[in-house]
């Protein structure tokens, strides 16, 4: 399945690599634990990691690089966990001589000169893990504590029904290396305690509909100041409402300067078609969109409604 992609990466002497924008857990980590496995197996390469700050992850301390347009001539940009083209993070992958992308999403488009894209597997990280054991590469501890984050996060601490025996034996294979667990744990979950209060007093804006589809929608002027905070607070409001008894589909609305961000879930329903009608996507139970405003937001929750209605 990877034949390709070491192939590239064998051929060509820069390699930058892209994910998506507003990274979470799985983009961040698929995309520094890849470089660090090219870093340690190729030491002649020059390995580049672009894109937007992690505001969600400020704990991890690998800067970005900034790079000047000309590097990417006859050089071979890498795409990870990116449904689709308009998510990328930096559209300078398009000048590049070859591209290649690595994905879990649901396909929806051709993204990369060379598209490797499997919905089977819990997170992009757990297939550049895969790569990684089926080309013989070698794993640092560094990388390997990249890419089980980005499992961990995408498999909701392994809880998710994405999760499968492969998922375990990858994780498996990447403890084979001293990963800090309890920290990175910490990292990744532990709250202040403001947060903890606030999210107490979301829990008060939920609301549901006819068919007890739950959702919170979040004014632009309840922010924080800060105009990138919408992706956060959306996916973090969004798991709030997942335990909720009798609630089978849930969904995030939070204004932002770009639109409205929606986070859609499910523990029962596939309810990506409706995220790819309203121009996102992602997986079955768990997919993403920004509609332009809250009349958008109000039909694309009526068809949640819908969904929620009908019998399996």
């Amino acid at each position: 399945m990877f034949e390709e992609a070491l192939r590239l990466i064998k051929k060509y002497d820069r390699i930058i690599i892209h994910r998506h924008s507003h990274p979470d857990g799985d983009a961040l980590g698929s995309q520094l634990g890849l470089a660090t496995l090219i870093k340690d197996n190729f030491k002649d390469k020059e390995v580049y990691a672009v894109g937007d700050i992690a505001t969600r992850l400020p704990f991890v301390e690998d800067k970005l690089d900034e790079i000047p347009d000309s590097y990417y001539e006859n050089a071979l940009a890498v795409i990870l966990d990116c449904g689709s083209a308009r998510m990328v993070c930096d559209e300078r992958y398009k000048t590049a001589a070859e591209t290649l992308r690595m994905d879990h999403h649901i396909y929806c488009e051709k993204v990369a000169d060379v598209d490797i894209v499997d919905s089977t597997y819990e997170s992009a990280c757990g297939m550049v893990a895969m790569f990684a054991k089926e080309s013989g590469l070698k794993l640092s501890t560094k990388s390997a504590t990249m890419l089980y984050m980005g499992m961990i996060t995408d498999s909701g601490r392994f809880m998710f029904d994405c999760v499968t025996a492969r998922t375990f034996e990858l994780a498996a294979f990447l403890m084979s290396q001293p990963i800090d667990v309890n920290t990175l744990f910490y990292n990744l979950y532990a709250e202040d305690f403001a947060d903890i209060i606030a999210n107490a007093d979301n829990m008060h804006k939920i609301k549901f509909t006819e068919n007890n589809v739950a959702y919170i929608y979040t004014a632009r002027e309840d922010l924080p100041e800060n105009s990138d905070a919408a992706p956060v607070v959306s996916t973090g409001l969004v798991g709030l409402m997942r335990d909720i008894k009798g609630v089978f589909v849930w969904v995030n609305f939070t204004e932002s300067d770009d639109g409205i961000h929606c986070e859609l879930r499910s523990n029962r329903y596939n309810i990506n078609p409706v995220a790819v009608k309203y121009g996102g996507g992602g997986h079955k139970k768990a997919s993403g969109c920004t509609v332009p405003d809250k009349a958008t937001a109000m039909q694309l929750l009526s068809d949640l409604n819908e969904l929620a209605g009908t019998e399996i």
